[in-house]
């Protein structure tokens, strides 16, 4: 991908707005420092060690046969199918209270035990699902307290919204003792961790039918980071001076659009953000798939498309941060969630012209000239200036309703700060089958 010419800031002063409240749980919350926390300051040379993440991934043969199928079986190019299905599945979707009985598959991971006691997990899918199938995914573990956890259902995907189709969603809510899911994420509370896990994914459908889901990737990130208040500005990861071409695309230009995807676009940062990487790549939809947006004026028909895709109707929105991930997937990137340790290590991805996805929150007087504060914000780093500061992709926008508005620079140590402290480094990587990506490492492959 080219590289562009370092672009002025487009920095505003504008009236803080609320980017609206997350329904899942940061680690620190935008005003963690106020919450009464036990909090640590750790200096640069101590942060990256004392941020420990492990990403595993299975993709394609032949990764998928360390683990065990049942029902299921490896195709000729490498990913999960049904097989010889196993029979009589019942399932009644809480969305639609429809009742319907489905053939499956089934896939287990290996027993995988990180190098630390971990306090959270997430897990991303990339699969095809032709009308009428859906995938789901289960993480079960063992906690440091000697118990073995149930199948806990980390989230059921499919891409389909059809009268035969299942409503993709989250199961927020799930408590096995001291191990709960939050939306999208695995996580132990009052002070237990976990010492290892597997992962179960199954595909289904509809009984007696001819067609099969397919699995092309499963992961899964560990990880136990601590609350922190503030941490240490990293150095240059090689990347200082670079920019992507990356399209700008605002989420304020979709207020109102399709309420019924979480209120409409003033909630899309998730979905907006995914687009613009997706068009980065040129993998976006076909123009016969944006037939359904009728919105007069549209021009980025594909923000709206990836909201819809992405939506999660336990969750009400579309920020479920895996769903995100396999949108990307079907539209035929290989693209999962995992944390990074801090800017430095972002900059090997974009170093390989990888722009990434990333989760942040703060207050407008914690990020200069952001113009608004947020619980929860997805935006896309794209590059950095000759002096390291942070290049972005905000698709608020200045909460003005522009494309424009979109490209602007943070100040590096107030962004490695609001994204590190918050949301723990999470980041969505997304880019094409055979791609070379940074690495062996142990939070990205």
């Amino acid at each position: 991908m080219p590289q562009l010419p370092l672009p002025d800031s487009q920095t505003s002063n504008t009236q803080a707005g609320n980017r609206g409240l997350p329904r899942r749980t940061l680690l620190g919350g935008m005003l963690a420092a106020g919450t009464g926390l036990t909090l640590t300051n750790p200096t640069r040379a101590d942060a990256a060690a004392s941020r420990p993440i492990e990403f595993t991934v299975w993709d394609r043969a032949p990764k998928f046969r360390t683990g065990w199928t049942t029902g299921s079986t490896i195709d000729g190019r490498g990913g999960l199918v049904i097989g010889t299905a196993l029979k009589g599945f019942s399932y009644t979707d809480p969305h639609t209270r429809k009742k319907r009985t489905y053939d499956r598959g089934e896939w287990v991971s290996p027993l995988i035990t990180p190098s630390f006691k971990f306090t959270e997990l997430i897990t991303s899918i990339n699969a095809s699902t032709p009308s009428g199938t859906w995938v789901d995914m289960s993480v079960q573990g063992l906690t440091a307290s000697g118990r073995w956890t149930r199948w806990l259902v980390m989230g059921r995907w499919t891409s389909g919204d059809g009268s035969n189709d299942i409503r993709r969603t989250s199961l927020d809510g799930q408590v096995d003792g001291n191990v709960k899911i939050n939306t999208d994420t695995l996580m132990t509370t009052s002070g237990e961790t976990m010492i290892n896990y597997k992962v179960r994914v199954r595909l289904f459908r509809p009984a007696g039918a001819a067609t099969t889901p397919r699995i092309g990737l499963v992961s899964a990130m560990a990880s136990a980071i601590p609350k922190t208040s503030s941490v240490p500005t990293s150095a240059s990861g090689g990347a200082w001076g670079w920019v992507l071409n990356v399209p700008t695309y605002s989420q304020e230009l979709h207020t109102g659009h399709y309420p019924q995807y979480d209120g409409g676009g003033e909630a899309w940062c998730s979905p907006t953000s995914t687009a613009m990487v997706i068009d980065y790549w040129r993998h976006g939809p076909k123009t016969s798939e944006l037939s359904w947006v009728t919105v007069s004026g549209e021009n980025r028909r594909q923000v709206d498309h990836a909201a819809r895709n992405t939506y999660d109707y336990e969750y009400g929105g579309t920020g479920n941060w895996p769903f995100n991930t396999a949108y990307a997937g079907k539209q035929g990137l290989r693209a999962y969630v995992t944390r990074l340790k801090s800017l430095r290590e972002a900059e090997w991805f974009i170093r390989a012209r990888v722009p990434l996805i990333v989760s942040v929150s703060f207050s407008s007087s914690q990020l200069d000239g952001a113009g608004y504060s947020t619980n929860g914000h997805l935006l896309v780093i794209v590059g950095f200036t000759k002096s390291g500061d942070v290049i972005v992709n905000d698709p608020a926008s200045h909460l003005k309703k522009s494309d424009a508005q979109v490209r602007t620079t943070y100040k590096r140590s107030q962004f490695e700060n609001v994204w590190q402290t918050t949301s723990g480094g999470v980041t969505y990587v997304m880019a094409p089958w055979g791609h070379t990506l940074p690495g062996p490492g142990p939070n990205f492959a």
